[in-house]
């Protein structure tokens, strides 16, 4: 096979979702051949292809930050909603010439190259851009078949051994039909320095013709389930589109993580809750990783290898925060509420719990930030004393794997642990224990969970549900079912976590506000109104 084109007999298999195990692999080698490829510097000579039309209709993007590179990610669609999901490309390697620059005229340009961007990978680019300053602001954008990108803004990590302050935002469950990305508007205007996405950043479920709230009429192809490579590039494509969404991804560089709704409701290890043979799922999972690769700044190495995916990634600011950014889906134990305390049974897996708890104890740096896709904290969601009622699928499912994580950060004496969390569609904010039965154990870190921006509709500040979790639950300090997102300013002594609201998401036009604010000082785990 040549490494600059994937036979049609490996790649056709996968759009259609017939592949089998062996063609999975088989294809996945045969692209790493081409990603790697394509980092190979090219040339502006480069023969290219008549375009149709503008190709960056899908934005650019940054992401991963070190403190000498950065990511810079981009995917080339003429017709971003082409039901075929190759976004209107030709089927042959395009010229991508790219350039970073220190100022947001692009005057001042201190890096440029030319990425090629192949059929094989729906036309995306991701360049590892090295030798930057750290902390710095830069400014990056794409020349492909005679149009130019937007801009996009970036910024790399600290130096190590500095303890620059960390402003950052993350954000989960944007389910396209159900509203309108507001938030992210309000996101793109904040001066940040990061932004993570902690999963469901498509939804695998069929949208109807109008679009849902959207009222936008969508051909055929998008009322069906995503199953296929081609419909879960149409997705992302659809997602993506969209201009507010398109202006925070150009703010900041992002780290991003995956959840179940990016492949499956509720999906765990290589079992799909709905049935069916692991094969069938894992081609269904195959498909879904591949084209999170290709629409994701994120770096070639994370290519997906069939239905196996690098997620899981630290990321260091300073000397002052680590990011431990997780992956609680690929590894995680058949979900079964009963066998919660079976200490057999595992979230992160065996390899990942290690790797967390050596970073964990290795890092130097004041905080240390661990995202997360589904709730920590335990929340019974009844009132009864004599009844619990607890969700399988976060970590109450698998309390035994909960309490050997936090026995091993204690053991390690990490400083200062929080917990970032996306998934549940609501705003909490939790202390957590070392003992849930006992309302007065000391605790342990603090977990900041961060409501949608879409999925659920406007909501609003709080539910009966709400009113029974705070009620049974004395750990929690805060509830909240509006949508929105979470920012955060990380300082030496403290850590700041904004609860940014938006008052609908189900009609245009939405208005941001912090709903509430809560400071954690450093070396004492409780929150505290700011």
């Amino acid at each position: 096979m040549r490494q600059d084109q994937v036979k049609p007999e490996l790649w056709r298999p996968l759009l259609s979702g017939t592949a089998s195990r062996r063609q999975l692999f088989a294809y996945a080698a045969g692209v790493a051949g081409v990603a790697a490829l394509a980092q190979v510097p090219g040339s502006a000579n480069d023969p290219s292809p008549a375009l149709r039309a503008n190709p960056f209709t899908l934005g650019v993007s940054s992401g991963d930050p070190r403190p000498d590179g950065i990511v810079l990610w981009t995917r080339l669609a003429t017709e971003p909603l082409a039901d075929d999901g190759f976004g209107g490309m030709p089927p042959e390697p395009v010229p991508v010439r790219w350039e970073i620059a220190e100022d947001d005229r692009m005057r001042r340009v201190v890096r440029r190259g030319v990425a090629t961007a192949r059929p094989e990978l729906a036309h995306s680019v991701h360049v590892e851009v090295k030798g930057l300053r750290p902390g710095r602001e830069y400014w990056y954008r794409f020349i492909a078949g005679g149009e130019t990108s937007m801009t996009g803004r970036t910024k790399t990590a600290p130096d190590p051994r500095w303890n620059t302050e960390v402003a950052f935002a993350y954000a989960s469950c944007q389910q396209w039909e159900s509203g309108f990305y507001t938030a992210y508007r309000d996101m793109a205007a904040q001066d940040l320095d990061l932004i993570g996405h902690l999963g469901d950043y498509i939804y695998e479920l069929g949208i109807g013709a109008t679009g849902g709230v959207r009222r936008t009429p969508l051909s055929a192809a998008h009322n069906a389930p995503t199953m296929t490579l081609s419909q879960y590039r149409l997705r992302y494509a659809l997602t993506n589109s969209d201009p507010d969404l398109q202006a925070a991804r150009a703010a900041a560089p992002w780290f991003v993580t995956l959840d179940d709704h990016d492949v499956e409701d509720n999906w765990g290890s290589d079992l799909s809750p709905t049935g069916g043979t692991p094969e069938n799922f894992l081609r269904r999972r195959a498909a879904a990783f591949r084209a999170a690769f290709e629409n994701q700044p994120m770096r070639p190495s994370t290519l997906p290898t069939g239905p196996d995916m690098s997620v899981y990634q630290r990321i260091e600011y300073g000397g002052l925060a680590t990011f431990h950014v997780l992956d609680e889906r690929q590894f995680r134990s058949p979900a079964d509420i009963n066998a919660r305390l079976d200490p057999a049974r595992t979230m992160l897996g065996a390899q990942q719990e290690a790797w967390l708890l050596d970073g964990l104890g290795r890092s130097r740096s004041t905080w240390n930030i661990m995202a997360n896709q589904v709730m920590m904290f335990q929340l019974d969601r009844l009132t009864d004393p004599g009844l619990q009622q607890l969700n399988p699928d976060t970590w109450d499912g698998y309390a035994a794997g909960r309490d050997r994580l936090w026995a091993g950060i204690a053991e390690r004496r990490v400083s200062n642990p929080v917990v970032i969390t996306g998934d549940a569609h609501v705003n909490c904010a939790a202390e957590l224990k070392a003992d849930y039965a006992n309302p007065d154990s000391p605790a342990v870190g603090v977990e900041f969970l961060g409501t949608s921006i879409t999925s659920g509709g406007d909501g609003s500040d709080m539910t009966a549900g709400g009113t029974e979790w705070l009620a049974s639950n004395p750990h929690l300090k805060f509830f909240n079912s509006q949508r929105g997102y979470i920012r955060c300013r990380v300082a030496k002594d403290t850590m700041q976590a904004d609860y940014v609201v938006v008052d609908k998401v189900t009609t245009p036009g939405g208005a941001a506000s912090v709903r509430r604010s809560f400071v954690v000082e450093s070396g004492r785990p409780a929150l505290q109104d700011a």
